[in-house]
Protein backbone atom coordinates (compact mmCIF):
# COMPACT_ATOMS: atom_id res chain seq x y z
CA UNK A 1 0.00 0.00 0.00
CA UNK A 2 1.42 3.16 -0.97
CA UNK A 3 0.70 7.15 0.25
CA UNK A 4 -0.66 7.84 -3.73
CA UNK A 5 -2.96 5.26 -3.28
CA UNK A 6 -4.44 6.21 -0.67
CA UNK A 7 -4.64 9.89 -2.18
CA UNK A 8 -6.19 8.57 -5.33
CA UNK A 9 -8.65 7.40 -2.74
CA UNK A 10 -9.33 10.64 -1.14
CA UNK A 11 -9.25 12.50 -4.47
CA UNK A 12 -11.75 10.15 -6.11
CA UNK A 13 -14.36 10.08 -3.24
CA UNK A 14 -14.44 13.98 -3.48
CA UNK A 15 -14.63 13.68 -7.36
CA UNK A 16 -17.96 11.38 -6.75
CA UNK A 17 -16.19 8.99 -7.97
CA UNK A 18 -14.93 10.08 -11.23
CA UNK A 19 -11.97 8.98 -12.78
CA UNK A 20 -10.99 11.03 -15.20
CA UNK A 21 -11.77 13.76 -12.90
CA UNK A 22 -9.09 12.53 -10.15
CA UNK A 23 -6.51 11.75 -12.94
CA UNK A 24 -7.06 15.80 -13.92
CA UNK A 25 -6.85 17.11 -10.04
CA UNK A 26 -3.19 14.59 -10.27
CA UNK A 27 -2.38 16.24 -13.52
CA UNK A 28 -2.02 12.21 -14.31
CA UNK A 29 -3.46 10.07 -16.35
CA UNK A 30 -6.87 8.07 -16.27
CA UNK A 31 -5.35 4.51 -16.73
CA UNK A 32 -2.58 5.47 -14.06
CA UNK A 33 -4.98 6.05 -11.33
CA UNK A 34 -7.40 3.06 -12.49
CA UNK A 35 -4.22 1.10 -11.71
CA UNK A 36 -3.09 2.61 -8.11
CA UNK A 37 -6.74 1.76 -7.12
CA UNK A 38 -7.09 -1.55 -8.39
CA UNK A 39 -3.36 -2.36 -6.58
CA UNK A 40 -5.26 -0.70 -3.21
CA UNK A 41 -7.78 -3.31 -3.67
CA UNK A 42 -5.58 -6.27 -4.52
CA UNK A 43 -3.43 -5.31 -1.71
CA UNK A 44 -5.94 -5.24 1.15
CA UNK A 45 -8.01 -8.30 -0.47
CA UNK A 46 -10.79 -6.73 -0.31
CA UNK A 47 -13.68 -4.91 -2.71
CA UNK A 48 -13.84 -1.45 -1.75
CA UNK A 49 -16.08 0.14 -4.36
CA UNK A 50 -19.65 -0.23 -5.71
CA UNK A 51 -19.63 -1.06 -9.16
CA UNK A 52 -22.11 -0.45 -12.29
CA UNK A 53 -20.56 -2.30 -14.70
CA UNK A 54 -16.80 -1.20 -14.95
CA UNK A 55 -18.04 2.71 -13.55
CA UNK A 56 -16.91 2.85 -9.59
CA UNK A 57 -20.38 4.27 -8.29
CA UNK A 58 -20.07 4.55 -4.56
CA UNK A 59 -17.78 2.52 -1.68
CA UNK A 60 -18.68 -0.36 -0.15
CA UNK A 61 -18.91 -0.77 3.83
CA UNK A 62 -15.48 -1.53 4.43
CA UNK A 63 -14.38 0.97 1.83
CA UNK A 64 -16.02 3.69 4.17
CA UNK A 65 -13.84 2.35 7.03
CA UNK A 66 -10.47 2.48 5.10
CA UNK A 67 -11.32 6.29 3.87
CA UNK A 68 -11.46 7.16 6.88
CA UNK A 69 -8.08 5.73 7.58
CA UNK A 70 -6.47 6.77 4.74
CA UNK A 71 -7.78 10.22 5.54
CA UNK A 72 -6.01 10.35 9.14
CA UNK A 73 -2.97 8.85 7.24
CA UNK A 74 -2.51 11.56 4.86
CA UNK A 75 -3.80 14.49 7.44
CA UNK A 76 -0.88 12.84 9.23
CA UNK A 77 1.60 13.16 6.79
CA UNK A 78 0.72 16.89 6.38
CA UNK A 79 1.32 16.80 9.91
CA UNK A 80 4.74 15.32 9.65
CA UNK A 81 5.56 17.64 6.77
CA UNK A 82 4.67 20.73 8.39
CA UNK A 83 7.32 20.01 11.80
CA UNK A 84 9.89 19.33 8.95
CA UNK A 85 8.93 22.93 7.04
CA UNK A 86 9.17 24.29 11.03
CA UNK A 87 12.91 23.30 11.84
CA UNK A 88 14.23 24.80 8.07
CA UNK A 89 11.92 27.85 8.05
CA UNK A 90 9.59 28.92 10.63
CA UNK A 91 8.59 31.83 8.61
CA UNK A 92 7.80 30.65 5.16
CA UNK A 93 5.04 28.57 4.05
CA UNK A 94 1.70 29.04 2.76
CA UNK A 95 -1.98 29.74 5.09
CA UNK A 96 -5.14 28.84 3.76
CA UNK A 97 -7.82 30.83 5.61
CA UNK A 98 -11.44 30.01 4.62
CA UNK A 99 -14.42 32.69 5.73
CA UNK A 100 -17.23 34.43 4.79
CA UNK A 101 -17.86 37.90 2.95
CA UNK A 102 -18.19 39.49 6.02
CA UNK A 103 -15.19 38.15 7.77
CA UNK A 104 -12.82 38.58 4.51
CA UNK A 105 -14.38 42.11 4.05
CA UNK A 106 -14.76 43.83 7.30
CA UNK A 107 -12.93 41.64 10.20
CA UNK A 108 -9.62 40.40 9.01
CA UNK A 109 -7.66 43.21 6.96
CA UNK A 110 -5.99 44.68 9.61
CA UNK A 111 -5.19 41.05 11.27
CA UNK A 112 -4.05 40.22 7.88
CA UNK A 113 -1.92 43.26 7.48
CA UNK A 114 -0.56 42.53 10.97
CA UNK A 115 0.33 39.34 9.74
CA UNK A 116 2.05 39.82 7.00
CA UNK A 117 4.53 42.19 8.66
CA UNK A 118 5.57 39.71 11.19
CA UNK A 119 5.74 36.98 8.63
CA UNK A 120 6.18 38.87 4.62
CA UNK A 121 7.09 35.49 3.02
CA UNK A 122 4.35 33.65 4.08
CA UNK A 123 1.92 33.33 1.09
CA UNK A 124 -2.36 34.38 2.39
CA UNK A 125 -5.04 32.40 0.70
CA UNK A 126 -8.76 33.45 1.05
CA UNK A 127 -11.11 31.03 -0.01
CA UNK A 128 -15.14 32.46 0.99
CA UNK A 129 -17.89 30.30 1.13
CA UNK A 130 -20.81 29.32 3.53
CA UNK A 131 -20.43 27.88 6.84
CA UNK A 132 -21.09 24.68 6.23
CA UNK A 133 -18.27 24.75 3.45
CA UNK A 134 -15.97 26.01 5.24
CA UNK A 135 -16.67 23.46 8.04
CA UNK A 136 -16.31 20.89 5.29
CA UNK A 137 -13.10 22.98 3.71
CA UNK A 138 -11.60 22.23 7.26
CA UNK A 139 -12.37 19.04 7.97
CA UNK A 140 -10.81 17.56 4.69
CA UNK A 141 -7.77 19.51 4.64
CA UNK A 142 -8.59 22.14 2.23
CA UNK A 143 -8.47 25.21 4.57
CA UNK A 144 -6.07 25.79 7.25
CA UNK A 145 -8.64 27.57 9.46
CA UNK A 146 -12.03 28.55 9.08
CA UNK A 147 -13.44 31.44 10.37
CA UNK A 148 -17.29 32.06 10.87
CA UNK A 149 -20.35 32.33 13.54
CA UNK A 150 -22.17 29.65 12.86
CA UNK A 151 -21.72 25.72 12.28
CA UNK A 152 -18.01 25.54 13.57
CA UNK A 153 -19.06 24.47 17.24
CA UNK A 154 -21.31 21.69 15.55
CA UNK A 155 -18.61 19.19 14.51
CA UNK A 156 -16.22 17.17 16.40
CA UNK A 157 -13.44 17.04 14.18
CA UNK A 158 -12.79 20.64 14.59
CA UNK A 159 -11.01 22.64 17.50
CA UNK A 160 -13.06 26.11 18.06
CA UNK A 161 -11.86 28.72 19.26
CA UNK A 162 -14.38 31.76 20.41
CA UNK A 163 -12.57 35.19 19.28
CA UNK A 164 -14.91 37.89 19.29
CA UNK A 165 -18.32 39.03 20.46
CA UNK A 166 -20.98 40.82 17.90
CA UNK A 167 -24.23 42.29 17.94
CA UNK A 168 -26.31 43.63 14.52
CA UNK A 169 -27.91 47.09 14.29
CA UNK A 170 -29.60 48.77 12.25
CA UNK A 171 -29.45 50.92 8.91
CA UNK A 172 -31.83 52.56 6.80
CA UNK A 173 -31.58 56.53 4.82
CA UNK A 174 -30.90 58.83 7.05
CA UNK A 175 -34.69 60.64 6.33
CA UNK A 176 -36.31 56.73 6.91
CA UNK A 177 -38.74 57.57 9.90
CA UNK A 178 -37.53 54.54 12.34
CA UNK A 179 -34.42 56.29 12.83
CA UNK A 180 -36.83 59.10 15.27
CA UNK A 181 -37.40 56.95 17.57
CA UNK A 182 -34.93 56.52 20.72
CA UNK A 183 -34.95 52.75 21.40
CA UNK A 184 -36.53 50.69 18.63
CA UNK A 185 -38.64 47.56 18.67
CA UNK A 186 -39.19 44.09 17.15
CA UNK A 187 -42.79 45.61 16.60
CA UNK A 188 -41.59 48.48 15.08
CA UNK A 189 -39.02 46.20 12.79
CA UNK A 190 -42.01 44.36 11.27
CA UNK A 191 -43.34 47.98 10.31
CA UNK A 192 -41.02 47.90 7.46
CA UNK A 193 -40.16 45.93 4.67
CA UNK A 194 -36.49 44.20 6.12
CA UNK A 195 -32.73 43.39 4.04
CA UNK A 196 -30.54 41.50 5.89
CA UNK A 197 -28.46 37.78 5.26
CA UNK A 198 -29.81 34.85 4.25
CA UNK A 199 -30.04 31.85 6.21
CA UNK A 200 -27.12 30.09 7.67
CA UNK A 201 -24.96 33.09 7.49
CA UNK A 202 -24.27 36.28 9.71
CA UNK A 203 -26.83 35.03 12.62
CA UNK A 204 -29.88 34.85 10.86
CA UNK A 205 -31.27 31.97 12.55
CA UNK A 206 -31.00 33.70 16.02
CA UNK A 207 -32.18 36.60 14.24
CA UNK A 208 -35.47 34.39 13.03
CA UNK A 209 -35.60 33.17 16.25
CA UNK A 210 -36.03 36.10 18.11
CA UNK A 211 -38.99 37.55 15.95
CA UNK A 212 -40.55 33.70 16.72
CA UNK A 213 -40.08 34.13 20.23
CA UNK A 214 -42.36 37.40 20.08
CA UNK A 215 -45.03 36.10 17.98
CA UNK A 216 -43.64 38.01 15.10
CA UNK A 217 -43.08 37.59 11.46
CA UNK A 218 -40.70 39.69 9.86
CA UNK A 219 -41.61 41.34 6.50
CA UNK A 220 -37.67 39.95 4.73
CA UNK A 221 -37.92 41.52 1.22
CA UNK A 222 -34.03 40.55 0.51
CA UNK A 223 -31.50 38.32 1.59
CA UNK A 224 -27.74 38.33 0.71
CA UNK A 225 -24.65 36.97 2.32
CA UNK A 226 -22.74 39.72 1.45
CA UNK A 227 -23.26 42.46 3.69
CA UNK A 228 -22.40 45.00 0.75
CA UNK A 229 -25.27 44.03 -1.32
CA UNK A 230 -27.31 44.76 1.63
CA UNK A 231 -26.22 48.16 2.20
CA UNK A 232 -26.91 48.73 -2.05
CA UNK A 233 -30.27 48.06 -1.79
CA UNK A 234 -30.39 50.06 1.61
CA UNK A 235 -29.97 52.99 -0.29
CA UNK A 236 -32.07 51.37 -3.48
CA UNK A 237 -34.85 52.39 -0.66
CA UNK A 238 -35.90 48.82 -1.04
CA UNK A 239 -36.11 48.90 3.32
CA UNK A 240 -34.08 48.87 6.08
CA UNK A 241 -31.22 46.88 6.85
CA UNK A 242 -29.87 44.64 9.55
CA UNK A 243 -26.91 44.05 9.72
CA UNK A 244 -23.82 43.18 11.69
CA UNK A 245 -22.59 46.21 13.50
CA UNK A 246 -18.97 45.26 12.64
CA UNK A 247 -19.99 45.58 9.32
CA UNK A 248 -21.11 49.99 9.86
CA UNK A 249 -18.32 51.97 8.39
CA UNK A 250 -18.84 55.53 9.79
CA UNK A 251 -16.60 57.17 6.93
CA UNK A 252 -17.92 55.57 3.99
CA UNK A 253 -21.36 54.84 5.13
CA UNK A 254 -22.18 58.19 6.32
CA UNK A 255 -25.28 58.24 4.36
CA UNK A 256 -26.66 55.73 6.15
CA UNK A 257 -28.41 56.13 9.56
CA UNK A 258 -27.51 53.81 12.09
CA UNK A 259 -29.33 52.27 15.01
CA UNK A 260 -27.85 50.26 17.39
CA UNK A 261 -29.94 46.77 17.89
CA UNK A 262 -28.32 44.56 20.27
CA UNK A 263 -30.99 45.37 23.15
CA UNK A 264 -32.94 42.74 20.64
CA UNK A 265 -30.65 40.21 19.66
CA UNK A 266 -28.38 37.39 21.08
CA UNK A 267 -24.69 38.22 20.69
CA UNK A 268 -22.89 35.92 18.14
CA UNK A 269 -19.67 34.58 18.90
CA UNK A 270 -16.92 34.19 15.48
CA UNK A 271 -14.74 31.20 15.83
CA UNK A 272 -11.96 30.28 14.37
CA UNK A 273 -11.36 26.48 13.39
CA UNK A 274 -9.43 23.57 12.73
CA UNK A 275 -8.76 19.85 12.47
CA UNK A 276 -8.22 18.79 15.99
CA UNK A 277 -5.76 16.77 14.62
CA UNK A 278 -3.65 18.97 13.05
CA UNK A 279 -0.25 20.50 13.84
CA UNK A 280 -0.24 24.17 13.76
CA UNK A 281 2.97 25.97 12.46
CA UNK A 282 4.48 28.34 14.35
CA UNK A 283 3.35 31.11 12.20
CA UNK A 284 -0.14 29.75 11.98
CA UNK A 285 -0.15 29.39 15.73
CA UNK A 286 0.47 33.00 15.28
CA UNK A 287 -2.52 34.21 13.44
CA UNK A 288 -4.42 32.92 15.72
CA UNK A 289 -3.26 35.02 18.29
CA UNK A 290 -3.75 38.28 16.06
CA UNK A 291 -6.84 37.48 15.00
CA UNK A 292 -8.34 36.97 18.68
CA UNK A 293 -6.27 39.86 20.03
CA UNK A 294 -7.46 41.97 17.01
CA UNK A 295 -10.95 40.74 16.27
CA UNK A 296 -11.80 41.58 20.28
CA UNK A 297 -10.96 44.70 20.38
CA UNK A 298 -12.65 45.70 17.29
CA UNK A 299 -15.74 43.86 18.93
CA UNK A 300 -15.33 45.84 22.06
CA UNK A 301 -14.99 48.79 19.56
CA UNK A 302 -18.70 47.76 18.03
CA UNK A 303 -20.47 47.91 21.72
CA UNK A 304 -19.05 51.03 22.17
CA UNK A 305 -20.14 52.88 19.36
Amino acid sequence: MELRQLKSLIILVENDFSVSRTAQRQHLVQPAVSQQLKQLENNLGVRLFLRHGKRLVGLTETGETVVHYARKILADTVNIMAVGQDHISEERGILRIGTTHTQARYVLPPIIRQFSQSYPIVELQILEGTPQQLVDMAVHDKVDFAICTEALSDNPSLFAIPCNRWNRCLIAPKSHPILLQEKITLEALCQYPIITYVAGFTGRGHLNDTFGMAGLVPHIVLSATDTDVIKTYVREGMGIGIIADLAYEFEKDNELGKQDLSHLFTWEVTKIGYRRDKYLRRFQQRFIDYFQEISGKMGNRAEVD
